[in-house]
């Protein structure tokens, strides 16, 4: 008897050990350190925010009151004139870009970023403490020049990566151009006549699903405080092979570290684009 039950004290050892092993992080999501998102509505937001929710906490820029039961999602009221410092318990912050659409009563309590507010609300980050910044600017990928996919393209832009942050991360998938209803025959003619102009858009630059993007932003934002200090720019060429590829995580890895993630192979196509 005294061997059977040492026999199974030492078992139930083992198998606590080995429930420990699998348990992922060493830190439950509650203990680690925040994210912050501005910009959780419409569609590429949410998709954000529902992803990132399930690896950390996050704290969710609102304009009014937010009444959410979301586990590890926390309100952070902002003052509309992003005169004072964001401040903020995070130093990881994803700024999304997204057009509005048709929001619940959610969605109305968020803040949504608009693109002549990229220099202020730079300031206003850094000087509540972020110190790493991933921008989602969405972008005409026809009207867009190659040089400009991966580098700085504005003057607010370059504003922003003067400010000190120690990594900041610009990405660029593509979107659709702005649908207009069809309100006359050669209204709908026009239309029609532009909807077939996106097959002479590279593949790479065609629009891809909101949950791919915000599968790629969360892996990009994941990886950015261990990757080499600077100022990155993600071009839409990276958003393409993310939609192709069951290992984003790699891909990230391997875009952040300077490796050349192209010639990896990809491993399946689940059909990205939109």
């Amino acid at each position: 008897m005294p061997v059977r039950g040492a026999y199974s004290g030492a078992m139930k050892l083992v198998q606590e050990a080995l429930r420990a092993g699998h348990s992922g992080s060493p830190l439950r999501r509650s203990q680690r350190e925040p994210v912050l998102l501005l910009g959780g509505a419409g569609a590429l937001g949410s998709a954000v925010l529902e992803r990132m929710l399930s690896a950390a906490p996050v704290e969710v820029a609102v304009i009014g009151p937010l009444e959410t039961g979301l586990q590890g999602l926390m309100p952070l009221p902002l003052v509309p004139t992003l005169a004072e410092p964001l401040l903020t318990r995070a130093r990881l912050a994803l700024l999304v870009f997204d057009v509005p659409r048709h929001a619940n009563g959610r969605e109305r309590s968020f803040y949504l970023p608009q693109p002549e507010q990229l220099p202020a609300l730079g300031r206003a980050l850094r000087a509540g403490g972020i110190e790493d910044l991933l921008i989602v600017l969405p972008h005409a990928p026809a009207r867009l020049p190659q040089a400009l996919k991966t580098g700085l393209a504005s003057l607010d832009e370059q504003a922003v990566a003067s400010l000190g942050f120690r990594h900041l991360l610009i990405l660029r998938p593509s979107r659709d151009g702005v649908k207009l209803p069809a309100a006359a025959s050669l209204q709908g003619v026009a239309n029609w006549v532009l909807s077939q102009l996106r097959w002479m858009i590279p593949a790479p630059d065609l629009p891809m699903r909101p949950a791919k993007v915000a599968e790629l932003t969360v892996q990009l934002a994941l990886q950015l405080p261990r990757a080499a200090p600077g100022t990155r720019v993600a071009p839409p060429e990276l958003v393409y092979a993310a939609a192709q590829t069951q290992d984003v995580a790699g891909l990230a890895a391997d875009w952040l570290a300077g490796r050349d993630w192209q010639a990896a192979p990809l491993r399946s196509w689940r059909g990205g684009r939109s």
